[in-house]
């Protein structure tokens, strides 16, 4: 059996997948194997991965209709998987040689770790690599993400993980199975948000380790999941992730208020945006979210929505 399955969800990114596979073929660490899960693709990706399609290492699986959600895909994968470890290896991203090789280490040293990942480069659609992803993490601590660490996953998401996906790449993550299992399996009815779902339900279980070397290529393009999601869908579900961390840890109030008065502003400012205006049926669910986090939102909503105006206001008034 091997040490690793390395499951490559794929959904049209044939451009980007040459680069993925060979990313993982070329690994230092070579107990792997290699799921290839691909999702209806309608580009040429059959044409890219026949190339690879006689490699003992890997195992093909083709859906013949989309499944509507990477996530369906996570889990598949991992159902599927023979391997102690799992590495989610998004087709449009890439990695370091050595990425296997040092995080199946930590794993090996910890036990009680259920989550290892490292710090990732940020490259664009070229495949360059431009910053590194202490930019989106250095606004919560500033020399955390420094240095390696291994910390309790109570911890973590009751400090941390609750602010914001603090692993944004799940490329950049290597899995222990039992603790995916254990925890439940991703949640398939999200679009968004299902990754720091998945990385709350595992730490309620197990701890998390980080490595501070860049060993993951997250590239940003416009066929993303991201750049693809509807306004007011990413605050709903940040909600969900916010009220599971809540139910299942200890929260100080004071990062709890934080926590409310950015998933608040989060939705009003869409609500006054005059380019990305939320439907009714959105802006009731989305009170309705906050209502499950605090007994009476009304007042947050309000100040919020004061503050919202008071700055446009000026904004107007200075561009005069």
């Amino acid at each position: 059996m091997p040490k690793v399955s390395v499951i490559v969800p794929n959904y049209n990114h044939a451009r980007f997948l040459d680069q993925r596979i060979t990313s993982v073929l070329q690994q230092t660490y070579q107990d792997f194997e290699l799921l290839y899960l691909d999702d209806a693709s309608t580009d040429n990706s059959d044409k890219v991965f026949s190339r690879y399609s006689d490699n003992p290492k890997i195992r093909a699986f083709l859906n013949t209709s989309n499944s509507g959600s990477p996530f369906k895909q996570w889990n598949k994968g991992v159902r599927e998987a023979q391997g102690e470890y799992i590495w989610i290896a998004e087709a449009d991203d890439y990695a370091d040689s050595h990425l296997l090789e040092k995080l199946v280490r930590v794993l090996d040293q910890h036990p009680n770790v259920g989550l290892a990942y490292s710090q990732s480069w940020v490259a664009d659609e070229a495949g360059q690599a431009t910053h590194t992803m202490l930019s989106w993490t250095d606004d919560l601590d500033n020399t955390r993400w420094h240095n390696d660490f291994v910390n309790a996953g109570s911890d973590e998401c009751g400090r941390f993980l609750i602010m914001k996906c603090t692993i944004p790449n799940a490329s950049a993550a290597l899995l222990r199975k039992s603790v995916y299992e254990t925890a439940g399996y991703a949640d398939e009815t999200m679009k968004i948000a299902g990754d720091w779902m998945m990385w709350s339900k595992m730490l309620s279980v197990a701890d998390i380790a980080y490595v501070a070397e860049p060993l993951n290529y997250f590239r940003r393009h416009s066929n993303s999941v991201l750049a693809k999601k509807t306004y007011g869908s990413g605050t709903q579900e940040r909600y969900q992730v916010v009220r599971f961390i809540c139910d299942h840890f200890m929260v100080s109030a004071q990062v709890k208020n934080i926590v409310l008065n950015s998933l608040c502003e989060d939705w009003l400012s869409n609500v006054f945006s005059f380019n990305r205006r939320l439907t009714l049926a959105r802006i009731i669910s989305l009170y309705h979210a906050a209502r499950q986090l605090e007994a009476m939102p009304l007042w947050r909503i309000a100040r919020k929505s004061a503050q919202l105006l008071s700055r446009k206001l000026r904004m107007r008034l200075l561009s005069k």
